[in-house]
């Protein structure tokens, strides 16, 4: 394989991301504190961010990105110290789904939804968290995101220490994305910012109603598939997402059915990482094959259930989700025709 065609698949941002989850869930592991796997989890989502990007463009983006992860983890902490209310929950959630849609916008960032900011939000909100414990799980999110953070950055000294040569696994940094001043002028993005905040409202309200567990995951698959504000309001990619979501989920299953040792489950999260972060700027579908496991998989870590009930449930929630998100896609694609608004 030539250097060109090798770098194109992002082996070194792979690997950085899979390096950041691997190092702090091994340490919760060695420690006998995998309880605490979530919170860890979602600190080292801040080396999926700045991929591509020369440092000082790069500095901006991982550091903004670690910034809003850390703010999500912590607001969802909170609400856990407060038994979960739900008005407060929804708010939060408006909150970041919303602002998190503006915010990846402005800053041109990839992944380039609010997905991850949702995610880590709704699961620490989910998990039973005490008053004494609220700080050290934040301190945790912390020290994981600085961790990470300088694991994206270090490819700078490994670059300074290549000098003129190139190395064939070094990513070539050709993305140069700008601060966009006009997002709050743009009506495409307030229409992917209503689409997100009215569809999760909806899917995390109907799943409620009919009792599903967890319902944070039928808001997941919905903003997984709702499409990036400016981004053409496709039902093919809406429908690569679905299968993608689906096919995780069967992917887990098969990880996850015969209960295996913890060490195992860390490592199935490292693979899923490293080949998520490969496909999600290139083909966001097949990226949900991996994030979707690697999702399951920190859940299951952090509080086992059975699995039975662990895929029925998730199975119903996506399809509720992402069906959800296709009738917003398809009203969108209709507002668009209408004003005029598609590119």
């Amino acid at each position: 394989m030539k250097a060109s065609g090798l770098a194109s698949t992002s082996i070194e941002v792979g690997f950085r991301a899979a390096t950041a989850v691997a190092v702090p869930l091994l340490v919760l592991w060695a420690v006998g504190r995998l309880d605490l796997a979530a919170y860890a989890t979602f600190g080292a989502f801040t080396a999926l961010y700045g991929r591509n990007e020369q440092y000082r463009l790069r500095l901006r983006s991982v550091s903004a990105a670690g910034v809003v992860l850390v703010a999500s983890i912590a607001l969802g902490v909170l609400i856990a110290v407060l038994g979960e209310p739900l008005p407060l929950l929804a708010a939060a959630l408006v909150l970041v789904v919303g602002g998190g849609t503006l915010f990846v916008t402005a800053l041109q960032l990839l992944p380039s939804q609010p997905l991850f900011f949702v995610f880590a939000l709704l699961v620490c909100a989910n998990i039973p968290t005490t008053a004494a414990d609220a700080w050290p799980r934040i301190g945790l999110a912390v020290i994981v995101a600085v961790f990470s953070w300088l694991l994206t950055m270090s490819g700078w000294l490994v670059r300074r220490l290549a000098g003129g040569r190139r190395w064939t696994l070094l990513k070539e940094l050709n993305r140069h994305p700008r601060a966009d001043a006009t997002v709050l002028r743009d009506p495409r993005v307030w229409l992917t910012v209503a689409q997100n905040v009215v569809g999760v409202l909806i899917a995390g309200g109907i799943a409620l109603a009919f009792g599903l567990g967890h319902a944070y995951w039928a808001v997941v698959s919905l903003v997984a598939v709702i499409p990036p504000a400016r981004a053409a309001h496709s039902i093919s990619r809406s429908l690569h997402r679905i299968v993608g979501t689906v096919a995780g989920v069967v992917v887990a299953a098969a990880l996850l059915f015969w209960s295996p040792p913890a060490l195992v489950v860390i490592l199935a999260i490292v693979v899923c990482q490293f080949f998520a972060e490969i496909l999600v700027g290139r083909h966001y579908g097949s990226a949900l094959v991996f994030i979707t496991p690697m999702a399951l998989a920190v859940s299951h870590l952090a509080s086992p259930a059975p699995l039975a009930a662990l895929v029925g449930d998730r199975v119903l929630e996506t399809v509720l989700g992402a069906g959800i998100g296709i009738v917003l896609v398809l009203l969108a694609r209709g507002v668009e025709r209408a004003r005029g608004l598609a590119a």
